[in-house]
Order: C-alpha cells, then sequence, then structure tokens
C-alpha cells in the first residue's frame, strides 16, 4: 500500500459553500481543490469576489489547483476570448494554479482536419492569455462519442504543434478515459487526473452518461484502480482529484465517510 495525494473536485459536494467545501477537503488530509464555475447559487456564479476564495483558501492551508471550466473552448470567437479571458483573470487573482478547458460536446466539429484545425486556433489564441497570468491550461478531452475531441494523445498532438508543453497539459479523466476506448496514456503530459466510478451493472459503455459517476468502490467497471496504477508507474505524480456527478452522491448524509471509504479502498489497490 501506498500513498495516493487525492484532491476534491466541488462537484463532490456542489451544495456546500466555499467555506464548507473548502473545509470538507481540509478533515480529509487534502491540500487540494477544485472550484467551478457552473454551479449556480455558488461561487463562481454567485459574482464571490476572486479574493474572497482566495482568502478562504488560505484559511484553510489549500491549493485551489483548477477552475473548472472553459466550456467550448475549441469553438474560438469573439465570445469565447472574453470568457476565457474572465476565468482566466478570476483564477490569477484567486490563487488557482490552472483552468481546465473543456471542448464542444453535442456532435460538431468532428470532421477529420476541422477537429485539429479548431483545437490548434483555440490553443493558439489561449497560449499568451495564460502565460501572461501564470495559469496553465488543462485540455480535457471527453470520452462521450458526440464530443469534438475524444483522444487525449490528439489533444497531446495539438499542443507540441504550437509548442505549446509548458502552457498546457491534459485532464486524465477516468470515465472519459474508459468511454473513449483509449489505451494510450501521457503521464509525462497529464496536469491532472479526476476520477470517478460506474457500479451500475446494466448500463452499457455507449450510454454511461455523468449522473451515473459516483465515487470509486469496489463495483468500479473503469478499472480506476489499474488507471491511477499505470499512471503512476509511468511518472505521474500530481493529485487524484474526485469528480463525481452522481445525485446519489450529492445527496449523501454523510459524504466526509463515502469520501474517505473510496479514499481507502484505493489507497489499498495502489
Amino acid at each position: 500500500m501506498t500513498t495516493l495525494t487525492f484532491a476534491l473536485n466541488h462537484m463532490t459536494a456542489p451544495a456546500l459553500s466555499p467555506d464548507a467545501f473548502f473545509a470538507l477537503a481540509k478533515s480529509l488530509g487534502m491540500t487540494a481543490v477544485e472550484i467551478r464555475n457552473d454551479l449556480e447559487g455558488n461561487a463562481i456564479v454567485d459574482g464571490t469576489p476572486a479574493a474572497e476564495v482566495k482568502a478562504l483558501a488560505e484559511k484553510h492551508g489549500l491549493t485551489i489547483i483548477s477552475i473548472n471550466a472553459l466550456q467550448r473552448f475549441n469553438q474560438w470567437n469573439d465570445d469565447r476570448a472574453r470568457e476565457a479571458q474572465d476565468l482566466i483573470t478570476y483564477a490569477r487573482d484567486c490563487g488557482a494554479k490552472a483552468l481546465v478547458l473543456v471542448p464542444v460536446n453535442d456532435g460538431s466539429g468532428q470532421e477529420e482536419g476541422k477537429r485539429q484545425a479548431n483545437l490548434s486556433e483555440a490553443l493558439t489564441a489561449l497560449k499568451p492569455m495564460l502565460e501572461e497570468a501564470g495559469i496553465i491550461g488543462l485540455v480535457e478531452p471527453l470520452g462521450f462519442e458526440i464530443c469534438s475531441l475524444r483522444s487525449k494523445t490528439e489533444a497531446v498532438e495539438g499542443i507540441r504543434a504550437i509548442s505549446g508543453e509548458n502552457t498546457f497539459k491534459i485532464v486524465h479523466d477516468t470515465f472519459h478515459h474508459h468511454l473513449a476506448g483509449e489505451e494510450k496514456f501521457h503521464p509525462e503530459m497529464t496536469g491532472l487526473v479526476h476520477i470517478s466510478g460506474v457500479a451500475d451493472p446494466d448500463v452499457t459503455v455507449r450510454a454511461m452518461r455523468d449522473p451515473y459517476r459516483i465515487l470509486v468502490d469496489a463495483a468500479d467497471r473503469l478499472d480506476n484502480a489499474g488507471q491511477i496504477r499505470k499512471l503512476r508507474e509511468n511518472g505521474y505524480t500530481g493529485p487524484f482529484s474526485f469528480e463525481p456527478f452522481s445525485p446519489e452522491v450529492h445527496q449523501s448524509t454523510d459524504i466526509k465517510t463515502a469520501i474517505r471509504k473510496s479514499m481507502q479502498f484505493l489507497t489499498a489497490k495502489a
């Protein structure tokens, strides 16, 4: 058994205020968290100033590893540029180290050639914006069949094509890795790992969606333990951030115990 470095994404307990969420992470022995810009009635959506979020993180002795996320990042236009600048500025001012970049996921932009061109355009535009703020861009391919960027290999190739290795990394999401059927790992380009499990024995891989994503346990069908082991064996040393979307998890009456059990399960398998 070896020690794993865990982090907590606010999606694990979306109803908690930033202060309560940070306290939860701290109580579990974690030192890193991810905040989000898609939680209604919560920071960042409710207008909470970045400085306030930064102060709360410092109070709890936590590092904000990312803001999750700039959506549709690879559909670059004036609106996306403004949205990106706002999020990058917020990330800088709240002390976040990175901004997660999520691709278009509606069936558009999937054509061969167009996919790569759209990725290159977005990365090229984002690169100076991120560098000026000292923020890393975390590209997160999604495994859904309708996604415009399913492949981590394609993401890495796009980053390297613009000499963006110092500005961009990828997110290895265990759920999306499984859905994409992608066998290749890129630990040297991985800046963050998102972990969640699927235990429902009846849902097909093609039909898996975010509500199926729970805390990883012994019934996990995604082989989180194997994915984590392979990443670490090949040099990944960063955090493994819990990101369950299931209403079952969100409605838990004792989320702290549930997370701790998952931490113990994964640590025993490490």
